[in-house]
C-alpha cells in the first residue's frame, strides 16, 4: 500500500489574504490543487470571486470572504466565518501588504509610517493570533507570512517597507518559539522581485529590470508560481520539521 503524499493538503482549510491577484492568488490556487479548501480574501469580494470560481472549475473547493486587513473587526470576521463554514482552520497566510511611500526615509511622514506598520505587521499578528486557538484545538497548524528580501537588505526608496518586512521576520521567530509546543509552525517567505501588479513600478522600468536580472544568478525575475509553490510546501507535511525560518526565494540575489 502506497503512503499518502507528504505534499497532500486534503482536508485542510487555508485562509490567504490578498489573494485576488498576484502571489496570494498563486498560493490559493496551488494549495487548492494540493487538496486544501481555500478562503480567497481581499477588500473587494468581486475581485476574489473569479479566483474562487477558477478553483472550483478546476475541481477544487474555495469560497470568498472579503476583509480589509487594516480593520480588526474585518480580520475577526474573516477567521470566524472561515471556521463557521468549514469547521476548522489549518493554514493562515498573511499575504496582503501595502507600500504607500516611495522615497528617502527623511521624507516619510507619520501617516505613511503607521499605515505601513499597521497593515504589514499588526494585521499579520492579528491574523496569526486569531488562528491560534483553532490550530491549538486541532493539535497542528501552519502560519506562513509573506515577507520580502527588502527586510534583509536595503531597498532604495522603500526603506519603511523593508522595516515592516524585517519586523515580520522577528514576529515569525517569536511566534514559532512560543507556539512550537502546540505543534503550530510559523515561517516567513522572503521573495525577491516578482512580476506582480504590486511591484509593477519596479519591473516595468526597463533599466531597473535589466539591472536586477543581470545581478540575479538565475537571470530572471520571479513569477508568482515561484512563491505559491514554496508556500504550499511550507503548509504540507513535507515541511513538518520547519518552523521559525525565513525561506528566501529570490533567484539567488542575496547570495551575490
Amino acid at each position: 500500500m502506497s503512503k499518502p503524499s507528504p505534499f497532500d493538503l486534503t482536508g485542510q482549510v487555508a485562509v490567504v489574504t490578498g489573494s485576488s491577484r498576484g502571489i496570494g492568488r498563486s498560493i490559493a490556487e496551488i494549495m487548492a490543487q494540493m487538496g486544501a479548501k481555500v478562503v480567497v480574501s481581499s477588500r473587494k469580494p468581486e475581485a476574489c470571486e473569479p479566483v474562487a470560481e477558477g478553483i472550483r472549475k478546476a475541481g477544487g473547493e474555495a469560497c470568498v470572504i472579503a476583509a480589509n486587513i487594516s480593520k480588526k473587526a474585518d480580520v475577526e470576521a474573516l477567521v470566524a466565518k472561515t471556521v463557521e463554514k468549514y469547521g476548522r482552520l489549518d493554514i493562515m497566510v498573511p499575504n496582503a501588504a501595502v507600500s504607500p511611500y516611495y522615497g528617502p526615509m527623511l521624507g516619510l511622514d507619520d501617516d505613511a509610517f503607521e499605515k505601513t506598520m499597521n497593515n504589514n505587521v499588526k494585521s499579520t499578528f492579528w491574523l496569526a493570533k486569531l488562528a491560534y486557538p483553532h490550530m491549538k484545538a486541532q493539535g497542528a497548524g501552519s502560519v506562513i507570512i509573506i515577507s520580502s528580501i527588502a527586510g534583509l537588505r536595503h531597498g532604495a526608496q522603500i526603506g519603511i517597507y523593508g522595516v515592516s518586512k524585517a519586523a515580520d521576520f522577528s514576529l515569525a521567530r517569536s511566534l514559532a518559539a512560543e507556539w512550537g509546543p502546540d505543534n503550530i509552525r510559523v515561517n516567513c517567505i522572503a521573495p525577491g522581485l516578482v512580476k506582480t501588479d504590486f511591484a509593477r513600478a519596479l519591473w516595468e522600468d526597463e533599466k531597473r529590470r535589466k539591472h536586477v536580472e543581470s545581478a540575479t544568478p538565475l537571470r530572471r525575475l520571479g513569477n508568482v508560481e515561484d512563491i505559491g509553490g514554496v508556500a504550499a510546501f511550507l503548509a504540507s507535511k513535507a515541511a513538518a520539521y520547519i518552523t521559525g525560518q525565513i525561506i528566501v526565494a529570490d533567484g539567488g540575489v542575496t547570495v551575490v
